[in-house]
């Protein structure tokens, strides 16, 4: 792709702000085959900054053929070096970059939720390291976007602010933003989201917003909490489709009642929603409520790594919470769908409207 992101400064940006490489580190670097030119450009720049890179082919690139060999056993069990590696290394960076998004389909949804809760432990251990997830441009996905190539590689250099002069600045500055947004959330009771096909309300009393300004997701941009676990009640339309897993998923409406979901349909992707629903008793639960502040972002592309940073939406993640939030669901299930405000949508804090139409008001 002509018009993809420099890799060195892509690499710079990832060992820089997201991660804070340093001299002696060990950091654990998972690329795909079509990911290399940024994986190899990220292990030059650690080796620069003094840090050990230790290289390797992601999972996701052998998912399917894991399903299609992996002994009943192995479905649920992981392999003790995995564990090892995890709580030894200093950092993580994840970088996906699929030839076929859909490679999952017709995976049975039941086996890969099997296989998250028995790798649950190894994720725990991952996420207690500095990491960092991250996606380079490839043909599948501009293709699942709905995009050229040069209009999709494009559209990623923007959302990661490589475009910028000094991309780290303008992550900087971001954050700032952010934090504004965090003061503002931080004495909040109810939350209330209103939108065609929603009215969803819940509460966050007490609970920590957490400004993610890219040292997590790059790209990233938005602000996010746990709810409390038995607060939601109500309806939400997820109008934006997801692909966990590379599994296509569409139009998902959810009713709660005392937080946890009582009724769950979805236009596509029925039979995953309700595998996932049964990974275990957290499942049903919310974990997470963010709201997307990164204007580079400006159409859902099929990634949730991008689309739930969409400046002007809402996402809601069924499962397990990020504990600095003081949430406490327990779940191997993480899943992010996203509710658009920017066509009649409104979010209101304890009464007053927060963002109305994708917009912040006051």
């Amino acid at each position: 792709m002509s018009t993809a992101p420099d890799p060195a400064a892509f690499a710079a940006l990832l060992c820089d702000w997201c991660i804070a490489a340093q001299p002696g580190d060990q950091v654990l670097v998972r690329a795909t085959p079509d990911s290399l030119e940024l994986g190899r450009a990220v292990h030059n720049a650690l080796l620069e900054r003094g840090a050990w890179p230790l290289m390797g082919l992601s999972q996701a690139s052998f998912a399917r053929d894991f399903y299609a060999y992996a002994r009943p056993e192995q479905l649920d069990a992981f392999a003790p070096l995995a564990l090892a590696e995890a709580e030894q290394a200093d950092a993580l960076i994840q970088i996906d970059a699929p030839a076929n998004t859909m490679a999952l389909a017709g995976v049975d949804p039941a086996a890969i939720a099997r296989v998250a809760r028995a790798r649950r432990e190894v994720s725990e251990a991952q996420l207690k390291l500095r990491w960092c997830g991250t996606l380079w441009p490839t043909a599948a996905l501009a293709q699942q976007a709905r995009m050229n190539d040069d209009d999709y590689a494009a559209f990623v250099t923007r959302a990661l602010f490589l475009d910028q002069p000094d991309p780290v600045a303008a992550w900087r500055e971001l954050s700032e933003r952010q934090a504004r947004l965090v003061e503002r959330l931080r004495p909040v009771h109810e939350i209330r989201i209103e939108a065609p096909g929603t009215d969803l309300r819940l509460h966050v009393d007490g609970r920590t917003w957490i400004n993610s300004d890219g040292k997590h997701n790059m790209p990233s941009g938005e602000v996010f909490t746990g709810p409390i676990e038995d607060s939601a009640e109500g309806t939400i339309h997820y109008t934006i489709p997801s692909s966990p897993r590379g599994v296509e998923v569409r139009d998902v409406r959810l009713r709660f009642e005392s937080g946890r979901v009582v009724e769950a349909t979805a236009e596509t992707g029925q039979a995953y929603l309700d595998a996932a629903l049964a990974t275990d008793d957290g499942a049903r639960f919310l974990g997470e409520i963010g709201i997307g502040t990164n204007a580079g972002i400006d159409r859902a592309t099929g990634s949730i790594l991008f689309d739930e940073k969409m400046a002007g939406t809402v996402h809601l993640a069924l499962g397990r919470s990020y504990p600095e939030t003081g949430g406490t669901s327990v779940s191997a299930l993480h899943w992010d769908m996203i509710c658009d405000l920017r066509e009649g949508g409104r979010l209101s804090i304890d009464g007053q409207v927060f963002n109305e139409n994708g917009s912040f008001v006051g």
